[in-house]
């Protein structure tokens, strides 16, 4: 699977995801300080989910007509350790029922809600 690691994820978490072997680019290494807009282009492009702890992704997604047709997983919760948001999105990626195309997922400590917008 093709992931887009925004700049707020921790870097051991990409470091993790590649180990393990997704291929993740990474917007802290690549391209430091773009826009979310340019975030979003760049994942169009490359046919990338993004993995982002940045709530603006849904406003970009519902209201200003941004598709990324892999989706957003958007991280609500503390990172704890910078480990822990890949260990969430492997279990995230992993899991049976969850349609990562094509929606917003919002990950809190207490649930996983998708919202899809294609």
């Amino acid at each position: 699977m093709k992931l887009l690691a925004n700049e707020n994820f921790p870097a051991p978490s990409v470091a993790i995801l590649r180990s393990i072997g997704y291929d993740v680019a990474s917007i802290g290494e690549d391209d430091p300080s773009i826009s979310d807009e340019a975030v979003m282009k760049i994942a169009i492009a490359q046919d990338r989910t993004i993995l982002t702890f940045d709530r603006d992704y849904g406003v970009l997604i519902f209201k200003h007509g941004f598709r990324p047709p892999k989706g957003v997983i958007y991280l609500r919760t503390d990172p704890y350790n910078p480990t822990f948001p890949a260990e969430i999105a492997h279990q995230l990626i992993s899991a049976s029922g969850l349609e990562l195309a094509g929606t917003l997922t919002v990950v809190s400590e207490d649930k996983v809600r998708e919202r899809r917008f294609l």
